[in-house]
């Protein structure tokens, strides 16, 4: 697809672009752009199979004539899954995308739908781009932080089924997602360097502006992940307490059966004179008396709150 950045980005024809006064954005195959690298005239030979060996970064160069790089893109729906990546090229005129699997046109066509420029330019179109690639993270940011709220009010509830294998697999997506941010504020940075003055300098504020939005959801994903620190220690407080639990029932019960315990081995000594063996109360009466110091046990381990 080959768009022209006017009021709108409007779709036009390969040989449109070569109108050098409007910016445009080609989002084409890496075999096409093999085909019509001429038509582009961006003074570079871009070499596929050194950049499609970049994976997991988003990244830009700086070359005489051109800027070229890589977008990766996390999957939202599986963050651990490889992201979604493509290349791309930048000079004075405007971007070639080379997109495969479809996200980056799928930004296009939001930014074709909602966006209308009353000042178009390249600046413009590579913020609102930028922006679509970080829209929506603050709502999948806040599903995380439910989430972990709920896992505290598991955690109150006793409840310590697979909490902590979640919290693993969230601090390690955290992680991936401060990585994602890191990049995108490094490439921002970079294009408000303006390093080959393709751009113009009233509207390098633009960069800025998405430097501050990535910055803000790298923020928040500190936070995040030290709000998974805080999970944690609840967790592991919770499970003290409820081993702490086991013990003391542990000592309960055998501060219980001391006593019936030396009872029991008194009795069975091999003494044939011991007058209670003639008596028939002596079994009751042993029983009651074993059952009297249970009782006496548990009103004392009672009163002082051991149970």
């Amino acid at each position: 697809m080959y768009y022209q950045i006017k009021n709108t980005l409007t779709e036009c024809s390969a040989e449109d672009i070569d109108n050098r006064k409007i910016p445009y954005v080609a989002n084409i195959s890496l075999e096409e752009f093999e085909e019509k690298k001429d038509l582009f005239d961006m003074g570079i030979d871009l070499d596929l199979e050194a950049e499609t060996e970049v994976e997991d970064v988003t990244a830009i160069q700086v070359n005489y004539d051109s800027l070229t790089g890589c977008f990766a893109i996390p999957d939202f729906t599986s963050i651990e899954s490889p992201p979604h990546t493509f290349l791309f090229a930048i000079d004075e005129r405007g971007i070639v995308i080379l997109d495969d699997d479809g996200t980056a046109q799928s930004i296009l066509s939001r930014i074709q739908a909602s966006k209308r420029w009353k000042f178009p330019s390249l600046e413009r179109f590579l913020y609102d781009f930028l922006e679509g690639i970080v829209t929506g993270d603050l709502i999948t940011l806040e599903k995380y932080e439910k989430e972990m709220d709920s896992m505290e009010d598991r955690i109150l509830a006793g409840d310590l089924t697979g909490i902590m294998e979640r919290l693993v697999d969230i601090r390690s997506e955290l992680l991936d997602l401060r990585t994602h941010y890191e990049q995108l504020i490094d490439l921002g940075q970079e294009l408000e360097e303006n390093e080959n003055a393709f751009f113009s300098s009233k509207n390098l504020r633009f960069f800025r502006l998405f430097i501050e939005r990535a910055e803000r959801l790298q923020s928040n994903v500190t936070a995040l992940r030290e709000h998974t620190m805080q999970v944690r220690d609840l967790y592991h407080s919770q499970l003290e307490v409820k081993q702490n639990r086991n013990m003391s029932f542990l000592t309960i019960i055998a501060t219980i059966f001391t006593p019936l315990t030396l009872i029991t081995g008194w009795y069975g000594m091999n003494f044939t004179h011991m007058p209670e063996l003639d008596s028939p109360y002596a079994y009751p009466i042993v029983g009651v008396v074993c059952l009297t110091i249970v009782v006496t046990c548990l009103i004392i381990l009672k009163k002082k709150k051991w149970f």
